[in-house]
């Protein structure tokens, strides 16, 4: 009995001895601090709604006035310019000439057409003469004679179709020398600035070879620029506020085309966000034909947002934020996951307007710009370790499909920390007596459970002149 006592007491100091260094465990796992395990990585409201206080709380983005179209003409290659009337940068109204074609070839050649159309109808003439003597003979002719006389006026006949073909060629050919130096005056076909003089011929690297290039004025058009983590705020006819970058100028307008077909490029050749270590981000132009563009200048660099009727004073209060960023379960007790002073902790807010077109709501109380908040998750809990998205450490090798990438671009807060293993073989089942004089942590399965562990859910178009044989 006093050895099987003994033997119980030494199982009982074994197995203390086992919980106590997992509790330790535990506890120095949760209270490390470590970055990757066991940490909500939060970011700021400014941040998360792309600007900060002193813009507003809206996406704005980056915009520069342009023209709302140009006209061009290209030269004909086969004439030369005679004189050229205006110079670049140069103001024009419509009909005004441009320049003039040197006519001298083509008058030469219209000369030499009249000549060759002359001839034709006088061979014209004298065939039909032809076949009416044909016809005459053969009246008076033998029987034997008549089948001669018939081929021979078959064949005056076809002479005579080739005739015809050949003067309607010629009269064409004159109309269009005669079309040509009456159209040796190139006019401008809008009102506008001389934006291009192309004297050389050579075409620019988006292969416009046009030699006079005017463009638009009097009505402005902006030309904005959208990240693709963000493209799903804008669509075509949304209204949009355009606001100057040096005062307090706000002009109105429409989103009139995403231009998702062409991918802004940097001046290294890649899409902007790219770098030597793979895709980031790719960015896509879109269009705003404004209200009016009085004030404005071409050129211009503004700011362009969604018109959410925030007038010109902006949100006077509230924060719109991505719908995604607010837990709404329960529609009656929204809340958002806030950073409290380095912990985790459930702050309710007050929604107050939804816009679902945007997949955004207002919030109007419960949050601030400076609060600092993640994307809500069945992994978090209240009193988590939090840390700035900032000083999120990168993935490390084996680790994958932990990070989500929200529509700002920031990255999701990670899934908590999966609690240290602490899976103990050999300790007896409560009852369970050891067997023999076997070690304590050989031979038995023990239960156990993994401390923390909580399961995670899986351009402008241009007119081109068809003048002196222009394309």
């Amino acid at each position: 009995m006093v050895e099987v006592i003994q033997k119980n007491k030494k199982w009982i100091i074994v197995a203390a001895a086992v919980l106590i260094i997992a509790a330790v465990l535990i506890f120095r796992h949760a209270g490390s601090g470590s970055l990757n395990e066991g940490t909500a990585y939060v970011e700021t409201v400014e941040n998360l709604t792309g600007q900060n206080a002193s813009l507003g709380m809206i996406n704005r983005y980056s915009g520069v006035i342009e023209p709302q179209g140009t006209w061009s003409v290209t030269k004909n290659s086969d004439v030369d310019v005679e004189e050229i009337f205006v110079s670049e940068g140069d103001e024009v109204k419509e009909g005004d000439v441009l320049f003039v074609y040197d006519t001298t070839k083509y008058e030469e050649d219209l000369r030499q057409a009249e000549i060759d159309l002359e001839r034709l109808s006088n061979e014209y003439d004298s065939t039909v003469e032809a076949i009416a003597q044909l016809e005459k003979e053969k009246r008076e002719a033998s029987s034997s004679e008549q089948a001669n006389y018939t081929v021979q006026i078959k064949e005056q006949n076809l002479s005579l179709k080739d005739k015809e073909l050949d003067i309607e060629m010629k009269e064409a050919e004159i109309d269009k020398l005669e079309d040509n130096i009456g159209n040796a005056e190139v006019k401008s076909g809008i009102d506008g600035v001389v934006k291009k003089i192309n004297e050389g011929g050579s075409s620019s690297d988006s292969g416009d070879n046009s030699f006079i290039t005017v463009m638009k004025v009097g009505n402005y058009r902006v030309k904005g620029t959208v990240n693709e983590q963000n493209i799903g705020d804008l669509y075509v006819d949304a209204p949009v506020i355009v606001h100057s970058r040096v005062n307090d100028n706000t002009w109105k307008g429409t989103i009139t085309k995403i231009d998702t077909d062409n991918a802004v490029t940097s001046e290294g050749g890649n899409f902007m966000g790219m770098n030597s270590e793979g895709s980031k981000s790719t960015s896509y132009p879109f269009y705003v034909e404004l209200e009016n563009s009085e004030g404005l200048i071409m050129g211009q660099h503004v700011y362009v947002e969604p018109d959410l009727d925030q007038g010109e004073e902006g949100i006077s209060e509230g924060i719109w934020l991505p719908s995604y960023m607010v837990d709404q379960t329960d529609p009656d007790h929204p809340f958002v996951w806030k950073d409290s002073h380095g912990k985790l902790v459930k702050q309710e807010v007050t929604i107050s307007e939804v816009r679902e077109e945007l997949d955004k709501v207002k919030i109007s109380e419960g949050l601030s710009p400076e609060d600092s908040i993640c994307i809500p998750d069945p992994s978090l809990s209240v009193g988590m370790k939090t840390a700035p998205m900032s000083e999120k450490p990168a993935e490390e090798d084996g680790q994958s499909g932990d990070e989500e990438m929200n529509e700002g671009g920031e990255a999701a807060a990670p899934s908590q920390t999966e609690g240290t293993s602490s899976v103990m073989e050999g300790l007896p089942e409560a009852g369970e007596e050891p067997a023999g004089e076997e070690s304590p942590v050989e031979g038995e399965e023990g239960v156990s459970e993994e401390a923390g562990d909580i399961p995670q859910e899986g351009g402008a178009g241009s007119g081109v002149l068809d003048v002196v044989g222009g394309q």
